[in-house]
């Protein structure tokens, strides 16, 4: 199992390229960036990375924003000026989507597989006449890159079906070792990759610290696609999904991702960065 790291909130790019430095220093395999409502652009963050690991990710870039011949531009642009690109992409949800840019939230799935079709031939080099539901597209790029490897965010069974069809594997967060395990893995294609967001809380008192974290992730826990993946594993919410307690614990949850099939850990800590990140390398 590979393990990266990334930076949940972060405040500027400087603290985005300060973490990708100590991640290198550290001989992390990886370093990821997540597009946030209202938060930094990840692929314009990772294009600015002096010093980073081998492998650079986003978790995830939103599908609706990006028309997908922009989205594989910009990560061939990048695979050709950096390398170690790994492109994730994901339909977001409808309350940014729709509430936030106003544009429309129809059929996601059916829009995630347009757009993955797309996607996936233009970052292959290959021309593309496609004319769908969503989008009409007749062109290719010039730009000669090797292509990224392509994630999908998936948690439920139709997703993960697009998933082992279009891409070359997945992308999960707020999902623990068994959810991943009896719900993910099964469903991924051979040889697919199975990327896991690993958030960590130092705490002396997991009971006190998880039921304040809890509140703190009640808006994330609403979210129809959390709600369901939560839902089906018996979960209240997000914050059951947190590991938080001592090192022993952290240590211990490493070992049951890897159990699970995950073969990309990225190691998001909610406090003590850099003693977690000491535990895990």
């Amino acid at each position: 199992m590979h393990i990266g790291t990334a930076l949940l909130d972060p405040s500027s790019p400087a603290e985005v390229a300060a973490a990708a430095a100590d991640a290198a220093d550290r001989g992390f395999a990886g370093f990821w960036t997540n597009q946030k409502p209202a938060g930094w652009d990840p692929l314009t963050l990772l294009a600015s990375l002096r010093r980073r690991p081998p492998e650079i990710g986003t978790a995830i870039v939103a599908t609706y924003p990006r028309h997908p011949v922009t989205t594989a531009a910009e990560a061939l642009t990048l695979q050709a000026t950096a390398g170690g690109v790994v492109l994730g992409v994901g339909p977001s949800h409808a309350w940014y989507v729709r509430e936030q840019l106003g544009l429309g939230y129809t059929s996601p799935l059916r829009h995630t597989r347009e757009y993955l079709t797309i996607l996936r031939a233009l970052l292959h080099g290959e021309p593309v006449r496609f004319e769908g539901e969503f989008f009409t597209v007749d062109t290719r790029l010039e730009i000669t890159a090797p292509a990224p490897a392509l994630l999908l965010s998936a948690l439920g069974p139709r997703m993960l079906e697009l998933a082992g069809d279009l891409a070359d594997g997945v992308v999960v967060t707020w999902a623990t070792p068994r959810m991943i395990a009896e719900s993910i893995t099964p469903r991924a294609a051979p040889g697919a990759r199975v990327v896991a967001q690993l958030i960590t809380l130092l705490s002396p008192d997991p009971d006190r610290a998880r039921a304040e974290l809890a509140g703190r992730l009640t808006a994330v826990g609403q979210l129809p696609a959390y709600r369901a993946s939560l839902g089906r594993a018996g979960l209240a919410g997000p914050a059951d999904t947190v590991v938080i307690g001592d090192e022993t614990a952290i240590a211990d949850a490493l070992k049951r991702y890897e159990d699970a099939g995950v073969t990309d850990l990225v190691v998001s800590p909610l406090n003590e960065r850099s003693a977690t990140l000491d535990l895990v390398t």
